[in-house]
């Protein structure tokens, strides 16, 4: 069988980690959806606008649309006119899933701008706009996981809006965003609400998290004083943590998935209908050539997680994946890891409060890149 359409058998969803107008064109998107192989997908404004403004798609851009490129960013609104669609078409080819699954998957993942990041008011109302705009139930409207703005996840939820905290690095982030959205069904039910419709994901970041500390342990196994610093035993326990922490960091975070959406608190949210906040593996695409090129797939399979994956990953996946249930392999084992960072010094909450910064600004990035291309089509 199909490596992908195996992961069903094992309680994982697939969402694909990409999305273009010629996805949806050249049905390419509706195959995948219809072979089974994907259930979601995932993605951002600025993804889109870059592909409208291609080569390729800019052949088949209308009048209006052309009109909409070459005014710039300078009108939001305008620009909502050309990714909305897309949106909107995906959300459309995945209903038939969310109607199947009794809205556990089918869903398009929208991301806000960055330019809300640190403002929770903001973040709420624009959330608000784009979710009456898109108009579909099977949205999720994707925030970050900053101080200012995961209360948003309270607030939007108990308004009935589904949501995707991302750029979530580190356990006690994802503790507080669990909270958040437990917190949010609560006031929605208290208000007469009804839970069965409202949904939320949490995407955890994979491949980062190594690329950030094999980085740190490399250029503390290099550098010329190590002595004074590490002992041999050290050095060797730190060559030992190269490519290990990411999934381990992961299957601790499973850890309190499993306890936060259990016990009496979480029974009585169920027995109304609600869903669990289920935990989305993201950056899952390998960053070191050195390691295999499925290895965030195949090291994180289990029950009730999401794992989203790009084009190229997908295809290696559907080639040679090999499949089991990893995610609860070894747990003593992944505490042990994190454990030895911690007494060889490494911060791993730094550096998750690092890669949170990073995620966003990077983000701004591919915006302004998406401003550039779309001002010269």
């Amino acid at each position: 069988m199909n490596s992908l359409l195996q992961l069903k058998e094992h309680g994982q969803s697939i969402w694909l980690d990409h999305l273009d107008r010629d996805l949806i064109r050249n049905g390419e998107l509706k195959k995948l959806v219809d072979q089974g192989e994907i259930c979601g997908v995932t993605t951002n404004p600025d993804i889109l606008l870059k592909a409208i403004a291609s080569t390729n798609s800019a052949r088949e851009n209308t009048e209006e649309e052309r009109a909409l490129l070459h005014q710039g960013h300078a009108s939001a609104t305008g620009f909502e006119k050309l990714f909305i669609p897309a949106i909107r078409a995906a959300a459309d080819i995945l209903r038939p899933v969310y109607e199947k699954t009794h809205r556990r998957d089918g869903y398009v993942s929208l991301q806000l701008s960055p330019a809300f990041a640190d403002n929770m008011e903001k973040t709420v109302a624009e959330s608000r706009r784009l979710w009456r705009e898109v108009d579909r139930g099977n949205l999720l409207i994707k925030i970050p996981a900053t101080e200012a703005v995961i209360p948003a996840v309270t607030q939007l939820t108990s308004d009935g809006i589904n949501i995707n905290v991302t750029l979530l690095f580190s356990r006690a982030m994802y503790d507080r965003a669990a909270a958040a959205y437990l917190d949010g069904l609560e006031q929605l039910i208290a208000r007469g609400g009804n839970p069965t419709n409202v949904t939320s994901v949490a995407s955890f970041f994979i491949s980062r998290i190594d690329t950030a500390v094999d980085a740190i342990i490399t250029s503390h196994l290099n550098q010329c004083g190590w002595i004074k610093i590490y002992n041999v035993v050290e050095r060797e326990s730190l060559r030992n943590l190269l490519g290990k922490i990411a999934i381990a960091n992961a299957k601790v975070v499973y850890e309190s998935y499993q306890t936060l959406f259990s016990g009496p608190r979480w029974e009585l949210l169920a027995a109304r209908g609600a869903q669990k906040q289920r935990l989305l593996w993201a950056s899952t695409s390998i960053k070191n050539p050195a390691y295999r090129d499925v290895k965030y797939i195949e090291e994180l399979i289990g029950p009730d997680t999401i794992t989203a994956i790009p084009h190229a990953t997908l295809a290696a996946f559907r080639d040679h994946g090999r499949v089991r249930d990893s995610l609860q392999e070894k747990t003593a084992n992944a505490t042990i890891l994190l454990t030895t960072l911690k007494t060889l010094r490494i911060s791993l909450d730094d550096i998750a409060s690092k890669l949170t910064l990073e995620g966003i600004k990077q983000f701004s990035t591919a915006q302004r890149e998406g401003e550039r291309l779309s001002e010269n089509p």
